[in-house]
Formats: C-alpha cells, sequence, structure tokens
C-alpha cells in the first residue's frame, strides 16, 4: 500500500468523520427546536386560556347583570395582596353577585416536576355559600399584583385600605414543566385593569 493511498484513507476517515459531527449537531438543533417550538406553543396556548379567563374576570369586578343592583364600590374588593386578590362580581351573569378568589398555591405542590419555580394558580368562585368552582392552572411562575389609587400612586400590599384601589397591574408568566439543556420554555404577560367602570365614581 503506497504512502498516497494511506493519506487518501486518512483523509476520508477526517472527511467522514466531520461530515457526521455536522450530521449529528444538524440532528440535535432540529430535535432543540422541536422541542422548544411545541413547549413554547404549548405554554402560550396555556397563557393564553388563563389571561381571557382573567381578563373576563377583572373586567367584571364589581359588575352586576341586573341594573337595580349597585355594589358599594368600597367594598366590591375583599382582599389585595401580591398573589392573592378577592372581589364580588356577578361571573356568571345569573343575577347573583359572587366572591372570586384568586391565589397562587406553594412550589410544594409540583414537587413532582423538575421545574422549581411552578405552581398552581386557583380561581374559586362563591355562586352561593355552599358551592365553589376551582380552576387550576399548573405551571404558573409568576402571578404578581400591584395596585394603585385614582391619582396613580402605588399602594403597599397586602393593601389595607381597599375602597383606595382604582387600577391593578397583573404580572403572569408559565412555564414548562421539563426543561431541554436545561432552559424552560416560557411565556409572559402584563395587564392593567381599572375597577371602576363596572362601579360609581369614588
Amino acid at each position: 500500500m503506497g504512502y498516497t493511498t494511506i493519506l487518501d484513507i486518512v483523509g476520508s476517515i477526517i472527511i467522514g468523520g466531520v461530515l457526521m459531527l455536522i450530521l449529528l449537531n444538524t440532528n440535535i438543533s432540529a430535535v432543540q427546536s422541536t422541542y422548544t417550538y411545541g413547549g413554547d406553543v404549548s405554554i402560550q396556548i396555556g397563557l393564553t386560556t388563563l389571561v381571557k379567563t382573567m381578563d373576563s374576570d377583572f373586567t367584571k369586578i364589581g359588575y352586576s347583570s341586573i341594573q337595580t343592583i349597585v355594589l358599594d364600590p368600597t367594598k366590591i374588593i375583599l382582599l389585595a395582596d401580591t398573589s392573592r386578590i378577592k372581589f364580588l362580581s356577578d361571573v356568571s351573569n345569573n343575577g347573583t353577585i359572587d366572591t372570586v378568589y384568586y391565589y397562587l398555591g406553594p412550589t410544594s405542590e409540583l414537587s413532582y416536576t423538575t421545574n422549581p419555580n411552578d405552581r398552581i394558580l386557583y380561581r374559586i368562585t362563591h355562586d352561593t355559600v355552599s358551592s365553589a368552582i376551582t380552576m387550576r392552572n399548573p405551571g404558573v411562575s409568576v402571578f404578581r399584583f400591584s395596585y394603585f389609587d385614582t391619582s396613580g400612586n402605588s399602594l403597599s400590599c397586602p393593601v389595607s385600605s381597599l375602597a383606595k384601589i382604582a387600577k391593578i397591574q397583573i404580572q403572569l408568566k408559565m412555564e414548562s414543566a421539563i426543561p431541554y439543556n436545561g432552559v424552560y420554555a416560557s411565556a409572559t404577560w402584563t395587564g392593567t385593569k381599572r375597577i371602576s367602570v363596572n362601579v360609581l365614581d369614588r
């Protein structure tokens, strides 16, 4: 076997190895892109569904489907904290004033997931004293409220003078339960709601 033939064989092995590495890297990138895209889509769908429900609820703070029922504007919010809020509203449009309660559960409830930050966001509505509807939304890592008065001044939490709340800012983030290459797919949303729409001016 000549010297030239050995060089040809070595060169072929090197080129083949380089091509193999390129193919492997391309395959890894394709798998990562597929996983990331799929995770992002799933999280965004979950976030969109949750935001639609919250947007409907928070738009109806102090709302009643019966015009003769007018809630006291100073008593429509019952609790206001950084990750909890409770308010009155006819969210079911049946003429009954409901108590709507949003709060974020502890991370221990989702200890079986890889993500150390994901939690369950609870939405509980009381249409009557004896009934409660709970909607759970797993995968929420950030659920934060900020409250402001009519002049735009920030109110410290938990808000003690609930009647002063005129605007609520909501921050929401959802993350996947399992990471890919150490990265969790995520989606965020921030919204602001004025609660004076359905009640008398204060």
